[in-house]
Parts: C-alpha cells; structure tokens; sequence
C-alpha cells in the first residue's frame, strides 16, 4: 500500500485517492521574475519525480504546477529594466521551460498563470467577503486568519503566538489597516502606475495566496489529493491557502500535503539562498553539467530531505549514471548474438529486484532505496551480459525494466557508439591499471570493450584493437 508523509497530521498515511484511478497534484511554481535557482528545480524535478512513480503505478495523474505573473518582485524587476511586467515574464517563463526540458520534466503540466485568471480571483475574494472572513479597508482586502477555527494546524503553529509580521510582505501601512496583525492581504490597492485591473474595491492586484487557491480549484476543483511545494511554503503561503479555500467552499482543501527539503552548497553544507548569495541558477548549471546528471542527483535524494549540491554528488551523479547508460548499452549489444527463449532464473531475479524496487517507492517515496534497487538491477543485467549464452527474452525483460524504472527518475537511454579517442582513452587507463597491478580495473576496461563491439589485442608493441560492429 502505498503511503505518503502527510504535512498536516506529521505521519504517514495510506493514499487513497478522491477519485479512484486519479491523482489530481498541485505543485507551487516560481514567480517569473529571473531565472529559477536549483532550489526551484529540487521542487520541480521532485514532484515530477512522484507524478512519473503514479504513473508507472497506473494512475491517472491531473498536474497543475502556475506561475506567478504579478508581485512586487515583478514590479521591481520590470521597473529596473524599463519594460512591462508581461515581457519579464513571458521571457522568464520561456527560459524555465527550456530548464526544465533540459531536466526531463515532464510536459504534461497545466501551468496558468496569475494575471490570466483576475476574474476568477475577484470572485473568489467577493465570496470571502460575503462568508465574513475579508473585509476592505480603502482598497485592500484582508483576510480574518483568526476567524478560521484551524489557522495554523498545517504549520503547527498556535495562533497567539504569532509575531506581527508573520504573515510576510507587511509593512506599516498595511498594519495600522489590519484588525489583526495575522491577517494577510487578498488584494492590494494600486500605487501610482503599478499594473492594475479594475475591481469592486478599485484598481489593484491579487495578494500572493489567494493565485494558488483560486488556481487549484479552478484547475482541480474545491477539493485535491496533493498539494505540494518547498518546505518554505509551509507558513504562511500554504497555511493561508487552506485558511481561504475552505473557508469558501466549506470542503476539505488538500487531503495530502507534501513538502520537498531545501538544496544545501558547498562541503559546509550552507542553506542555499538568495539573501545569502550562495543560489546557483539553473540557466548557468547547465551550461556546465548536462542536464541527465543535475536530474539524477536531484531525483535519487528523498523529497523530504536537504540536497547537498558540491563537486562530490555531481560527480557521484555522473559515475552512477554512466553505469546505468553501460547496462542498457550492454544489453542492447547481446540482443544481436542472443538465442530465442529466456533464462527462468534470470527473470525470477530482475522480478524480485523489481518488487523491492516498488516497496521502497511506496514508502513515501523512497527514492534512495529506490535508485539503489534500480543500480543492483544493473549490476545483475552486466553479469548476465557476460555470459557465454544469452537468451532474448531475458535480455528484453532486463531492457525493459531498467527502462521503465530510469525513466521514474527522469532518465533515457540512446544508443552511443565510442569514438576512437574514447577508445584509446580507455586503453590508456587500463594500461596504467595494469602498471599499478589493479587488475580488476584492468579486466573491467577489457570487459566492458568487448561488450561494445571492440576487441584488444595485447602485443609486443603495445595494445591494439579492432571493432567487430
């Protein structure tokens, strides 16, 4: 049975979807007003990560992920580079899809945007108004966090203790207008030529909680399976968005609430942060890591737990992904010499490695066991492709599987064919291998040559090869 880690009860708890077969999934974006930084990609690539784990397990996966369009961060941003709001965003939002296709996140994604949807976030507001927990104070509109009986439940937070401010994004103004410091904006009165939409209340914009509910529900409808985000988003952005959502459709806002850890730097291993000045954007990672790499490192750790990004996981990442990519590549070589039929002991084997892979995973999503389930599959499929015999079935279950399974963590395989500076890069090696009597190394090179078509020959004047493709 597969359990998730529920944010708002601190336990794990069976899934059962509200509508069996499907997984309705809403996962906060980035506000576009840059380019994303790799902690923005950790969420992303996490919950794609999930949503493939759904699929593979045959359920029907409805995916909302928005963007947010319209803050002051955009204001700021469009206002320093003496353009619109619209064009900041539109060129960020492209520049996140080219990430994220680099990443392997799947395209199957709803992604609404905040300014496309001012009409619905005015009535959702109104019918706040009505309910009695918003109220309008010279163009702004409020919300009564206090009014909602379970405020501060999803972050564990006992109401009376909260600080003034709490709510973020509050400056004086905005204070001496609230009933109460906890109180958060739904929507903001204009200033000066601050981009602006017309409503009941004035010219203004949405406050930053009220996009997401309105966007879920629209999308999803009044009640989800999972929402999730950054472990930042915890209070008071999700908070808030349950506070407004049930206290206007009156039903359960999210059934799972799942939250991603954050992406440490360095060997210290230092919260990565923009106020720190440590964040890496993605748009530059990728001009230095391939982009299979960045994902593997970011799909294999749990979801709840911090990242730890430094030149020793990307290197782990690239090792480990070389050796998946060699066991599809051995496979796919046997399959032109291999006899017809299958191998019962080899199939029972990838069968069980399969079934651990799929108790790890339904425990909440235990990539690590997962991936370490996946990387014994191949070690399995590269000893079978050593064998004297091969049988095709065998090699196709072996193909398939390791196929199936990469592909929950967002990776494919190709075909490569080495060059001979590959080659003779790795006859460089394994003759220093045997210098150094690392024999083992030595037979690897050998071994894995073979596999791929090339044969050495070891002769008075030095090693020599051939291809027998």
């Amino acid at each position: 049975m597969l359990q998730i880690f529920n944010t708002l009860t601190r336990k794990k708890e069976n899934f059962e979807p509200i509508k069996p077969g499907e997984v309705s999934m809403y996962v906060c974006g980035p506000t576009v007003y840059n380019y994303i930084h790799i902690g923005n990609a950790r969420s992303a690539v996490a919950f794609d990560t999930i949503r493939r784990y759904f699929e593979y397990r045959g359920y029907k996966v409805n995916y909302v992920s928005n963007f947010t369009d319209v803050d002051d961060k955009m204001i700021n941003a469009a206002r320093d580079n003496h353009t619109t709001v619209q064009a900041i965003a539109d060129k960020y939002i492209e520049a996140f899809n080219e990430d994220m296709k680099a990443l392997n996140v799947s395209k199957d994604i709803v992604h609404p945007r905040a300014t496309e949807n001012i009409k619905e976030i005015i009535d959702f507001v109104q019918s706040l108004e009505k309910e009695g927990y918003a109220y309008n104070v010279d163009g702004n509109v409020y919300y009564r966090a206090r009014k909602f009986s379970t405020y501060g439940a999803l972050a564990h937070i006992d109401v009376d203790e909260l600080e003034v401010g709490a709510s973020q994004h509050v400056n004086d103004e905005e204070l001496a207008q609230k009933e109460d410091p906890i109180d958060f904006a739904l929507w903001k009165k204009s200033k000066g030529d601050e981009i602006a939409w017309d409503s009941p209340w004035g010219k203004g914009r949405p406050g930053w909680h009220i996009e997401c509910s309105v966007m879920s529900t629209k999308y999803l409808g009044d009640s989800i399976d999972i929402h999730g985000g950054g472990e930042d988003l915890v209070f008071p952005h999700h908070e808030n968005e349950r506070a407004q959502s049930e206290a206007k459709t009156h039903k359960q806002f999210v059934k799972y609430w799942m939250h991603n850890g954050f992406v440490t730097i360095g060997d210290d291993n230092e919260k990565m942060s923009k106020s720190l000045g440590n964040f890496i954007t993605v748009h530059d990672l990728l001009k230095e890591i391939d982009g299979s790499v960045v994902r593997l490192l970011m799909s294999t750790t749990h979801y709840r737990r911090p990242i730890q990004y430094n030149d020793a996981s990307v290197q782990e990442a690239q090792s480990n992904l070389k050796k998946l990519q060699n066991a599809y590549e051995n496979l796919s070589y046997r399959l032109e010499d291999a006899q017809s039929g299958n191998d019962p002991k080899s199939d029972q084997e990838i069968r069980q490695i399969v079934a651990e892979f799929t108790d790890a995973m339904d425990d909440d999503f235990n990539v690590q066991n997962g991936i370490a389930a996946v990387y014994e599959l191949a070690k399995l499929a590269n000893t079978y492709a050593q064998s004297s015999t091969v049988r095709a079935d065998t090699l196709q279950l072996f193909l398939s599987k390791l196929q199936k399974l990469s592909l929950i963590f967002g990776i494919t395989f190709h075909k490569t064919e080495l060059d001979d500076d590959e080659i003779l890069a790795l006859i460089d090696e394994r003759n220093q291998a045997r210098k150094d009597k690392n024999f083992i190394r030595s037979d690897e090179i050998r071994e894995e040559l073979k596999l791929k078509g090339v044969v050495l020959e070891d002769t008075p004047q030095g090693t020599r090869y051939r291809k027998e493709k």
